[in-house]
């Protein structure tokens, strides 16, 4: 499927969520509006105000026009003239992976590696991209290994998959927002009857008389039952965003195996979920061991470190052990 098919699927799924939402706006409306001219004024008040604050969440999922803040990877940007060795290699993998490099490098602390692109016009104009690159991956991993995982993700821009990534992650989020929306309501609702059934059973105890049992699982559902059709779209929404991620990253898979071979691709799966458990084991037990008396490791070996972990004879056992028990 091309850039422009993507996108335009892509474009669809995002809007079906907004004919959703103004669908069930449409039916509150006009409930509220036939209640009106039917009945008394009055009687259209009382069931305005429930179907407001119903409206809400779909109204708060429908105007999020950007990703909420905190989803950008965070780390440290590193220009070509601190690391000219890691700009030269990563520019040479995106030639061989045939597509344009990152304009910027940011180094994190975990386990992984990402790309992102800021692209235009729902896509499909290109714009500045970013690699992100976990130092454990430059830490545990041979060179070749590391080139495979790079491949990896310069693949990703070569298939356009990061262009059609912000319009799919606005859907996803719209989506979850409003059945969150619903959901944090309900369970509000449930908190403030629980409250209100607790004080009336003690009230009831300091009478003398028997305490009825509280039960507020009934509270919150007409909230529960209004994100019932948004969990439906939802979960259409990710299978069809989902299939095609699980086609995207096999088809940089490919791309890895082509530019550092079959077996440095492989090898480079295998030992990324080792160093993902042994740099969760690093981490709980010597990097932030002694951060209660609030002692770290020396300056620049909080991540350094992991090297001579990983170096140690007698944890190549343990490490063994995980290469060959993977999840």
């Amino acid at each position: 499927m091309g850039v422009s098919l993507r996108a335009l699927r892509a474009l669809l799924l995002l809007l079906g969520f907004y004919v959703l939402g103004l669908f069930v706006l449409g039916v509150f409306v006009g409930l509220e509006f036939a209640v009106y001219h039917w009945t008394r004024p009055v009687i259209a008040l009382k069931l305005g105000i429930p179907l407001a604050l119903l409206a809400v969440p779909v109204v708060r999922g429908m105007f999020l026009f950007r990703t909420p803040k905190g989803e950008e990877e965070s780390g440290l940007p590193v220009t070509e003239a601190q690391q000219p060795q890691l700009w030269a290699t990563v520019r040479e993998i995106a030639e061989a992976a045939g597509t344009r490099p990152p304009d910027e490098i940011v180094l994190m602390g975990g386990v992984n590696a990402a790309v992102s692109e800021d692209a235009r016009l729902l896509g499909l104009l290109p714009g500045r991209r970013r690699l992100y690159l976990g130092i454990p991956l430059m830490t545990g991993l041979t060179e070749i290994q590391l080139r495979a995982v790079l491949a990896h993700e310069f693949g990703h821009y070569g298939h356009a998959d990061t262009r059609l990534m912000a319009l799919t992650m606005r859907g996803r989020h719209s989506v979850a927002r409003t059945v969150n929306s619903f959901r944090e309501k309900a369970e509000k609702e449930v908190e403030k009857e629980t409250a209100r059934q607790e004080k009336r059973a003690e009230k009831a105890v300091r009478k003398g008389r028997k305490a009825k049992e509280v039960d507020a699982s009934w509270a919150g559902g007409r909230y529960r039952q209004m994100a019932r059709p948004f969990v439906a779209y939802g979960t259409f929404y990710l299978r069809a965003t989902r299939s095609t991620a699980r086609r995207q990253e096999l088809a940089a898979d490919r791309t890895a195996a082509r530019v550092a071979g079959r077996d440095a691709a492989a090898s480079a799966l295998r030992e990324v979920a080792v160093l993902d458990a042994a740099h969760d084991f690093y981490v709980d037990g010597y990097a932030t061991l002694g951060v209660a008396a609030g002692v770290l490791p020396p300056h620049g070996q909080y991540y350094g470190g992991l090297r001579h972990l990983l170096a140690e004879p007698a944890r190549q056992s343990e490490l063994d052990g995980l290469r060959r028990d993977l999840p």
